[in-house]
C-alpha cells in the first residue's frame, strides 16, 4: 500500500503527540504544528531534491535482474536513460542502500567506464566521464548483493523470500518507505518518475514464473535451466512501485469495456488458487466501473490492470496490484469500520486498486504529503460502498472508521527527509474529504472534482499544497483553514454552544485562527460559526441539544 501503513491504522505503532496546545484568552485554540525533525545527512540525501538530482530527469529504466533464491542474492544492471535539464558541475546522485553495492558503471553512449564513489546509501557519479553535449544519455549500472529482507512485510520494507502452501519458493518485494534503492540503483525520489516507463527482465529457474508491472512482452528459455521474463511499462512509474513476483504462478484474463475502451485485466495467482481466484476476483470489474464513474478512466489502459498473489498483505504496485488478503472479505475477514458494510467485499482489492488513481496516477513529490495518496484512496472505499449499497451505507462506513483515528500528530510529515506524517492520513484524511463533500453539498460537483483531479494531474507528481489549492480553486470555497485544521493540527474542531434565557449562542473553539467552516444540522439547517459567539433561535435545538449532521467530522460541546 502506501507504507502499508494500514497496519498503523490498526494501532500497531504508537507515536507521541508533538506539541501542547496554546491557550488564548483562557481558551484553547489549535496551533499549526510544524514538525521539527531534521534527520541525518543520509535522510536529507534520501528525501531531498538537491544538487545531485535536480539537473537531470529520468526518461526510462531498463532493468536486468537475476535472482539466486537459495542464497537470497540478486544481481543485474539498470540502464538509466536521462535528459540533462541544465548545466551543472554537481555529480549525479544514484541511490543504492547497503549492503547492496554497485560493481561498475558504463556510459552506453561511449562504452567507456564511469568513475564513482560511495557515500553511505548514495553513490556519486562522476559526470565528467559522461557525454554532456547530448540531450539524452544512458548509463548502465551493474549491481549485486544480498538485499535487506523484510521481517514483517509490508510494514517494514525489503525483499521477501518465503514458501507457498506447498513448501515451494515464493519471492517478491515491498519497498514503500524504505525505497526501491534497497535493491535497485536508481533515482529513488518520488518527484522523478521515468517519463517513458521501464522494462524489467527477470531471470528465474524454468520451474518458476516471474511477474511484474505492465505487460509481458517476451518469455525466453535460455537452455540452461533458466527463463527470462520481460515486462514492459509504457507509462511513468514511481520507483517504489517496481516489483518482481516470483513463484508457481498461473494466469487467466478478462476484459472490461471501460471509459477509454477495452481494458485488459490479468490475474496471476499461485496454481492452487486458480479456481478460488476465479470466484473471489469477480469483484474487480464492478469495482473498476465504480471507480471510473467517480474518479475517471483507469489511468493505465496502456499497461493493463493486474491482480497478483503476493506473499504479504498487499500494496498498490502500479498495473500489478499485490494481493495477500487470503481470499477473505473485509480486512483479513474483518470489517474495519465495525458497521457490517465492509463484510461483503475484499478490502485489499478495493483499497490497493484505488491507489491506481491516487498514488500511482497522482503521486506526491515528497512522502510528507502522503495524505494525498491515502486520504483519497481510503475515500475510494466509501465510494465503493456507495456503489454497492447506497449513500446511507457509505456514510455509516465512513463514520465507523473514525474510531481508528488517533490525532497523535499532524497528518503532514517532515519535508525533505523521507518522513511521512501520522497514520491518520488514512481515516482522518478520508473524514476531511467527506466533510468537504458535505460543504460542497452537491455530489455532481464533488464527483467532477475527483475526476478533474485525475485528469488535470494525469501521470504527474505533485505537492500536497498543489492539491489543496486546486480544490479551493475548483470548488470556489475558501477551504484553506479546513486543510490547516485537519492536516496541520491534531485538534478536531469543536462547535461550542450555550443556552441562556431561551437563546442559543455558538462558536468554534480549539481551531486555527480564522476557522469559519459552515456545518449542517441534522434537521437540514446550516450554521456559519466563527471564532466569536453568534446568536441563533432556540428552535434549532432538539431536546435542548444541538445535533450536527454526523457526516461532519467535528465535536459538539455544550458549555456550562
Amino acid at each position: 500500500m502506501t507504507k502499508k501503513a494500514i497496519a498503523k491504522a490498526f494501532g500497531t505503532k504508537i507515536v507521541c503527540a508533538l506539541c501542547m496546545m496554546l491557550f488564548f484568552a483562557g481558551e484553547p485554540r489549535a496551533q499549526l504544528l510544524h514538525q521539527q525533525e531534521t534527520g541525518t545527512r543520509q535522510d536529507s540525501l534520501r528525501g531531498g531534491y538537491g544538487a545531485g538530482r535536480n539537473w537531470w530527469n529520468v526518461l526510462k529504466y531498463d532493468i536486468r535482474l537475476l535472482v539466486n533464491i537459495d542464497e537470497k542474492f540478486i544481481s543485474g544492471y539498470n540502464d538509466i536513460t536521462y535528459a540533462i535539464l541544465r548545466n551543472s558541475k554537481a555529480p549525479m546522485q544514484i541511490d543504492l542502500q547497503e549492503p547492496m553495492e554497485i560493481e561498475k558503471i558504463e556510459d552506453l553512449n561511449t562504452r567507456r567506464p564511469v568513475t564513482f564513489r560511495r557515500d553511505g546509501n548514495v553513490y556519486w557519479i562522476n559526470t565528467s566521464g559522461i557525454v554532456a553535449n547530448k540531450k539524452n544519455s544512458t548509463i548502465r549500472i551493474y549491481f549485486r548483493g544480498n538485499p535487506v529482507v523484510a521481517k514483517t512485510p509490508p510494514w517494514d520494507g525489503g525483499w521477501i523470500f518465503t514458501k507457498d502452501e506447498k513448501g515451494r519458493n515464493w519471492v517478491s518485494t515491498a519497498t514503500q518507505g524504505i525505497g526501491a534503492s534497497s535493491w535497485l540503483p536508481c533515482k529513488d525520489h518520488q518527484a522523478d518518475e521515468p517519463d517513458k516507463g521501464m522494462t524489467i527482465n527477470i531471470n528465474v529457474p524454468d520451474s518458476l514464473a516471474a511477474v511484474s508491472n505492465g505487460r509481458l512482452t517476451s518469455k525466453t528459455r535460455n537452455g540452461n535451466g533458466t527463463t527470462d521474463w520481460k515486462w514492459t511499462v509504457t507509462q511513468p512509474i514511481n520507483t517504489y512501485l517496481i516489483t518482481p513476483y516470483i513463484g508457481h504462478y498461473v494466469n487467466f484474463n478478462d476484459t472490461l469495456q471501460g471509459e477509454k475502451g477495452k481494458l485488459d485485466i490479468g490475474y496471476w495467482v499461485l496454481d492452487y488458487n486458480r479456481e478460488k481466484a476465479r470466484e473471489h476476483f469477480k469483484i474487480v470489474k464492478p469495482m473498476l466501473r465504480c471507480f471510473e464513474y467517480w474518479m475517471g478512466p483507469y489511468p493505465f489502459y496502456e499497461d493493463s490492470y493486474k491482480l497478483i498473489d503476493a506473499p504479504h498483505l498487499g500494496m498498490e504496485h502500479q498495473s500489478g496490484v499485490a494481493y495477500g488478503n487470503k481470499y477473505l472479505n473485509g480486512y483479513l475477514g474483518k470489517d474495519r469500520s465495525g458497521t457490517g458494510w465492509g463484510n461483503d467485499w475484499d478490502f485489499i482489492i478495493v483499497h490497493e486498486s484505488g491507489h491506481e488513481w491516487f498514488a500511482n496516477n497522482i503521486t506526491t513529490k515528497d512522502i510528507a504529503d502522503m495524505w494525498v495518496h491515502e486520504a483519497f484512496t481510503t475515500y475510494s472505499e466509501i465510494l465503493f460502498v456507495q456503489c454497492r449499497h447506497g449513500l446511507k451505507a457509505a456514510n455509516e462506513y465512513l463514520i465507523g472508521q473514525r474510531k481508528i483515528i488517533r490525532n497523535d500528530k499532524p497528518i503532514i510529515g517532515t519535508y525533505g527527509i523521507n518522513k511521512e506524517g501520522s497514520s491518520d492520513m488514512y481515516d482522518k484524511g478520508a473524514s476531511m474529504i467527506h466533510t468537504i463533500r458535505q460543504i460542497i453539498n452537491d455530489d455532481e460537483k464533488f464527483r467532477d472534482l475527483l475526476r478533474t483531479l485525475n485528469r488535470d494531474f494525469y501521470h504527474q507528481t505533485v505537492t500536497g499544497k498543489q492539491i489543496e489549492n486546486y480544490i479551493i480553486r475548483k470548488t470556489g470555497i475558501p477551504l484553506q483553514k479546513v486543510f490547516d485544521q485537519y492536516l496541520r493540527t491534531t485538534n478536531i474542531p469543536v462547535l461550542t454552544y450555550t443556552i441562556d434565557g431561551g437563546k442559543i449562542h455558538y462558536k468554534w473553539t480549539r481551531c486555527v485562527p480564522g476557522f469559519n467552516m459552515p456545518v449542517q444540522l441534522a434537521n437540514g439547517q446550516w450554521l456559519h460559526p466563527k471564532e466569536q459567539y453568534q446568536e441563533a433561535p432556540s428552535d434549532i435545538l432538539d431536546n435542548n441539544l444541538l445535533h450536527v449532521d454526523p457526516n461532519f467530522y467535528i465535536k459538539v460541546e455544550k458549555a456550562s
